[in-house]
């Protein structure tokens, strides 16, 4: 079944993940939240050419920190970048050109991105891979579930260490409202089974990122980690994956500043440290990573068994 053909998901999503929605919410926002300046922090934004990422970035930079855009393609990449120096004034932007779903390739950008910087304040898990149809990459893992998982684990596990001796290190992972109709599948983790759906496949990558950063909270307590729901938002990952859906809803879609406020709240507020580590966001509030009465929690068993298999399929990638 087709993600947004769940009846419970789109109903929640109809009154929640609109820009509506958004436009409700943000009358609670508390302003002086993001009335801050963040100069001397360095902050790494995967996908930051466009949507979310590219709303995320500007935003950041507005406020003066430095911003590595992790892009796929270089001269997206250089065209975002030298629009968001023009409009922040800041340029303190630096542009590092990576294919996420090239596995070997992730563990040495992170490598080496180690070995030149000192710091890293904050990792922005933003950029997002929906297929159409199953697709390997290069090392037999599917692209999905290469670009959407495999690199979010091995982008923290490889940065952990510098993150941690940086001041206020935050780790945000933007996840997706599709992940509520998911539960982790441990043993079916690159969709090797049953009928290939791009959109379920995203969803079930969206839920291991949540489960992920679950885990990774509590393993490293000295980091703030945290996950969310941009909304329904207007990017291009939407319109050409989901063409259906993004024709149908165009005008309630929100617009990549709205997906990204919740981003960037996390990222430089000091509201959004007060909260626990580890849990999962929308519209500045901590929600529930589950419908009620949801078929979609997975055992503490099952969470330990996804990092352990995780990580030993990192490793086996890792450049020696």
């Amino acid at each position: 079944m087709s993600l947004y053909r769940n009846s419970a998901w789109f109903l929640k999503g109809l009154t929640e993940f609109t820009k509506g929605a958004f436009v409700s919410e943000s009358k609670n926002f508390v302003e002086k939240d993001l009335e801050i300046s963040v100069a001397g922090r360095s902050f790494m934004i995967t996908g930051a050419n466009s949507g979310i990422g590219k709303a995320a970035a500007m935003a950041i930079a507005k406020k003066g920190g430095t911003i590595h855009m992790v892009c796929r393609n270089k001269d997206k990449a250089e065209e975002a970048r030298a629009e968001i120096v023009k409009d922040s004034g800041n340029k303190e932007i630096y542009v590092h050109i990576l294919d996420l779903s090239e596995t070997k390739k992730v563990w040495e950008f992170a490598e080496s991105f180690k070995k030149k910087y000192k710091t890293l304040n904050v990792l922005i898990n933003n950029a997002g891979c929906m297929m159409t149809k199953r697709e390997d990459n290069g090392e037999g893992l599917e692209k999905s579930f290469a670009s959407n998982s495999m690199a979010v684990y091995i982008l923290i596990k490889s940065l952990i260490p510098l993150l941690e001796k940086s001041p206020d290190p935050r780790v945000i992972t933007v996840s997706s409202g599709g992940m509520l109709v998911q539960k982790l599948r441990t043993g079916n983790l690159q969709s090797q089974r049953g009928r290939y759906d791009g959109t379920m496949v995203y969803a079930q990558n969206k839920r291991q990122q949540v489960v992920m950063t679950e885990q990774f909270a509590k393993a490293h307590p000295n980091i703030h980690f945290s996950v969310m729901h941009p909304g329904w938002v207007d990017t291009p990952t939407i319109a050409n994956a989901m063409p259906d859906f993004h024709s149908s809803m165009k005008e309630r879609l929100r617009t990549p500043e709205q997906g990204a406020d919740t981003v960037v709240w996390l990222a430089v507020s000091e509201a959004a440290c007060k909260s626990p580590s580890g849990q999962f966001y929308q519209d500045r509030r901590m929600v529930l990573a589950h419908l009620p009465l949801a078929w979609t929690h997975s055992s503490q068993l099952e969470d330990q068994k996804f990092m352990s298999v995780m990580d030993e399929l990192a490793k086996s990638f890792q450049p020696h």
